[in-house]
């Protein structure tokens, strides 16, 4: 269990509350996608785990707290999956509801079984890339509403115009799309 000094240690690690904030609701959005039933009480428990991870490391900075953050609830998601109350039940033992025809619940299935190999090849093709590139595209879509103040400081910090950010993050995605396109087709 996080200690009294973990929680200020960690808001300090990410950098302030509002990057905290922000971290909790991707974290949280992250188990909605994997259409867990308590986001929120997962996206808490990966936190705490990496308060703990802080503590038992003694760390106070790290250059990508995100990945740390994000490896952290994938590990959290496997323990989630493997819980007796989260494993699924075949639709076969389901009884069969007037409501929902059984093509609809197909193309569902179907729709979210593409959603989650897209998600996965994403995540493939992303640790593909130089680290450099992928710091580069995390940060330019960071920020919801201070996108342009941000994109404007991560251009100043490289050392490049406005313009030439964009057209390098635009490669970048260019690159990813591709590759994710190939991944979806094996």
């Amino acid at each position: 269990m996080p200690t009294q000094n973990s929680f200020p240690r960690l808001l300090n690690w990410l950098g302030d509350e509002q990057k905290y904030l922000e971290m909790r609701r991707r974290l949280a959005k992250y188990f909605e996608r994997k259409s867990c039933y308590t986001p929120d009480d997962l996206a808490d428990e990966t936190l705490n785990r990496v308060m703990k991870w802080l503590e038992e490391h003694n760390k106070d900075y790290d250059p990508e707290p995100a990945k740390i953050c994000y490896n952290t609830a994938r590990l959290v998601f496997l323990e989630y999956t493997r819980r007796p109350e989260h494993k699924q039940v075949p639709l076969d033992s389901i009884a069969h509801e007037p409501s929902i025809r059984p093509d609809r619940i197909t193309a569902l299935e179907e729709e979210r079984a593409e959603k989650e190999k897209r998600l996965t090849c994403l995540e493939k093709c992303s640790q593909q890339l130089p680290a450099d590139d992928l710091d580069l595209i995390v940060r330019f879509h960071y920020g919801e509403g201070r996108m342009k103040e941000n994109r404007k400081a991560l251009a100043a910090e490289r050392g490049m115009s406005a313009n030439a950010l964009r057209t390098r993050a635009c490669r970048i995605r260019d690159k990813l799309r591709e590759c994710v396109t190939k991944c979806m087709s094996e």
